[in-house]
């Protein structure tokens, strides 16, 4: 009969999570964010800090932020590692719920344990519970559902055992990872139960690779002998996959260019031969070209959202056939894809064995040279303008960038400049979350990627808005001695809706500040800000004087803001395509019946198949 031991639920949970290895051999679960309340922080919190010296317990200044950052950390391994979040009931657990749909999206992931309310009910209701009258078993935790992929609720100590090894295989499993929530009722974390020792030992959780279906792999390879302007639209599952050399060889073999979506960005150094570089709505003319020209696209570890797609109006081809080549059968199947389920690494070996002998007849010959042609004159150093704009911003910190630098951001104007301006040089150096577009991922997760890579050199780009939703890991990380480097441009305002709102028609209105009630009286000091929550700060007034202070970075033993006003009308106007955002059909401004003209016009594009 198996030895037991008595433990907490708590401290069973603890230590389970603690053995278990990814296939390198390493903990998988590198450690737990957590900020304490009455419905952790007896019991979670009592076992974490027996576990401290070996297991580290690492202290947030907000859930969903500090979740941010342990994503982040899993995105930038390449989903080899991940990071547990805890958090106590109510207003706590329900601020990780955009955390938990950011890695439900992105395919990211991280151990989500919010408590919960009394398995018994006899304090009820308790402290922060939210009561359904018509569901006794409802709380506010059952927000996890739909953007979790495994949830459960612990009412019971030995529901550990069922429970654990089902999270785990969902996180470390290509196919079906993403966030799992161990909702843990806060009396149950307290009961002990004789858990078997076995269930401690160490385990080491492989991530397999899933090889083609011999039938689908055929289908795939004969089409591709068909084509004659095949192209290749890699996303962040090549990365995932580590399938980056499997993908160079692949598109040298047979002659087939790459294109990047935000998630692939950096799949191929920026000046490979066969890197047409960014694809679709911030995409460039060479990606985009060739693409509306193309009559197989092969999609590999992609989910063909709308902005690498152009709302479906980019594949312009009448005769143009799409294959997916994907790890999740459910993104294999999308738009009447001929599928290839399988892993990148594997599913590209194999696919090229089968396309033995073949070379695509297509030429891209000129379209990058043209492309940079246009573009590079718009990040150079500014000659005049009164304020700087976001693509010359890019331009002083590629400038200043080595090819340890990871770039990163989430949301508003600079993910749209950056993935058609930014000139990555290896794997992991662009580390973009364009799948949920957050606002406030980027501190905490510029955080998360320097836990993850300590020897790499991150720089986070952030708007004044992003800045404001959620800024308060910046303490964290000064607290902790975690380095990087935060570059605010402060345009006054959410820069980039404003301009989608005036692309389609309508008045400037409420997104800068200047157009909004009381916005001329704000008037943020953001370096003092920063520096408030122990960041090394600088407000710089010139192009010039920012790469005086990127210059500088490498001295920071903490976080360093550098600040700078920039102009939030100019945007990369070269490249981009279509993107469906509904005009209004009935409006008296001339200007939004025009939009919608071109509107119905550029619907006509859009393909349902």
């Amino acid at each position: 009969m198996d030895k037991t031991i008595r433990l907490t639920a708590a401290q069973a949970m603890v230590r389970y999570i603690a053995a278990q290895q990814n296939d390198d051999g390493e903990r998988f679960i590198e450690g737990c964010w957590a900020i304490f309340g009455h419905g952790n922080v007896a019991g979670i919190g009592e076992a974490l800090h027996g576990a401290k010296d070996d297991f580290p317990t690492w202290r947030g200044h907000n859930e969903q932020t500090m979740a941010h950052a342990a994503i982040a950390y899993s995105k930038q391994l390449g989903r080899r590692k991940a990071m547990a979040v805890s958090s106590s009931i109510g207003p706590g657990a329900a601020n990780m719920v955009t955390a938990a749909a950011l890695a439900h999206v992105n395919r990211l992931p991280v151990l989500l344990i919010p408590g919960d309310v009394f398995a018994n009910r006899g304090p009820d209701p308790v402290l922060q519970q939210v009561e359904d009258w018509g569901d006794g078993t409802v709380t506010v935790n059952d927000s996890f559902k739909p953007v979790t992929r495994y949830f459960d609720r612990i009412t019971r100590p030995e529901q550990l055992l069922t429970a654990l090894p089902r999270a785990f295989r969902i996180m470390t499993d290509p196919a079906e990872c993403g966030p799992v929530c161990l909702s843990f009722c806060q009396d149950v974390q307290a009961e002990a139960y004789d858990y078997p020792e076995s269930f401690f030992e160490p385990k080491i959780w492989r991530q397999r690779r899933m090889r083609p279906d011999e039938v689908e792999l055929a289908d795939a390879a004969k089409l591709i002998r068909t084509a004659t302007r095949p192209v290749i639209v890699a996303g962040g599952g090549v990365l995932y996959a580590q399938a980056t050399e499997a993908l160079a060889s692949f598109a040298e073999a047979h002659n087939i260019p790459v294109t990047e979506t935000q998630a692939g960005k950096s799949v191929l150094p920026w000046d490979h031969p066969l890197n047409l570089g960014p694809i679709g709505v911030t995409g460039g003319e060479p990606a985009n070209i060739v693409c509306a020209e193309a009559d197989v696209v092969i999609g590999v570890g992609t989910r063909f959202q709308d902005f690498t797609t152009g709302s479906w109006g980019l594949f312009a081809n009448p005769e143009r056939k799409l294959i997916s080549l994907n790890v999740a059968a459910y993104d294999a199947m999308k738009h009447g894809a001929v599928p290839l389920n399988s892993d990148a690494l594997v599913g590209l070996g194999e696919l090229g064995e089968a396309l033995n002998g073949y070379t695509s007849p297509g030429k891209i010959d000129g379209l990058k040279p043209d492309w940079f042609g246009k573009v590079d004159p718009l990040t150079d150093a500014p000659e005049g303008n009164a304020l700087a704009t976001d693509m010359q911003v890019i331009g002083a910190v590629q400038r200043a960038s080595t090819e340890e630098t990871v770039v990163m951001c989430a949301a508003g104007t600079m993910p749209g400049e950056l993935h058609k301006l930014w000139k990555a040089s290896k794997p992991g150096g662009y580390h973009m979350e364009y799948g949920f577009s957050c606002m406030g991922y980027e501190i905490a997760g510029a955080m998360g990627i320097k836990m993850a890579q300590p020897e790499r050199d991150v720089i986070c780009f952030t708007g004044d808005g992003t800045y404001m939703m959620a800024n308060s890991e910046m303490a964290t990380a000064a607290m902790m001695g975690i380095p990087f480097t935060v570059v605010v441009t402060d345009n006054r305002g959410y820069g980039c809706i404003n301009r989608l709102q005036m692309g389609t028609g309508s008045a400037e209105f409420n997104n800068l500040l200047d157009h909004s009630i009381g916005g001329e009286n704000s008037n943020i000091d953001f370096a003092k800000h920063a520096e408030a929550m122990g960041a090394v700060s600088v407000k710089v007034s010139s192009i010039a004087e920012l790469e005086e202070a990127l210059a500088k970075r490498a001295q920071a033993k903490g976080p360093y803001v550098i600040v700078i006003d920039t102009d939030p009308y100019p945007s990369t106007e070269p490249g981009g395509t279509w993107w469906d955002v509904g005009v209004p059909e009935v409006s008296e401004r001339a200007e939004v019946n025009a939009a919608r003209a071109q509107y119905e016009t550029n619907k006509k594009t859009q393909r349902a198949d």
